[in-house]
């Protein structure tokens, strides 16, 4: 990977960082005013508005392949499970414990790019999964 393109990585994983650690905080206290369910379905309206609105003004291209367009389906209908149970979490426990787990999120992804995909199996990758899932267990306490 050259310097531009870690740069960019780091810029948009920090951004994504960030807009999720908000939209975690923010998404608690809509959970809490209204029905989770509902305040779910917003918060994804709001943003798949939003993402249309930034495939319209960018050079983003159109062309949608039968895999290409099913996969992405797959994709959403997973996000939407992962958003509704985060907010069905949230009106029934702790926003830490919640989002903490959420978070978790990468793990799933890299046991199975491990896994199904076959991509290396290292001695960092395994520490790391361990560390992770042992921060985990300390913040959920």
């Amino acid at each position: 990977m050259e310097f531009a393109e870690m740069n960019s990585a780091v810029l948009f994983g920090s951004i994504t960082m960030v807009a999720w650690g908000i939209w975690i905080v923010v998404g608690n206290a809509a959970s809490e005013s209204i029905d989770p369910r509902t305040a779910a379905a917003i918060s994804y309206l709001t943003a798949g508005l939003l993402a249309v609105g930034f495939v319209v003004v960018s050079d983003a291209s159109l062309a949608v392949t039968a895999r290409g367009g099913m996969l992405a389906g797959v994709a959403g209908l997973f996000t939407g499970i992962g958003l509704i149970s985060m907010y069905m979490g949230f009106a029934q426990g702790s926003t830490t414990v919640v989002s903490t787990l959420g978070a978790m999120y990468f793990v799933v992804a890299a046991i199975i790019s491990m896994g199904v995909l076959g991509e290396a199996i290292t001695i960092t990758r395994a520490v790391g999964i361990a560390f992770a899932v042992v921060g985990v267990v300390l913040v959920a306490r």
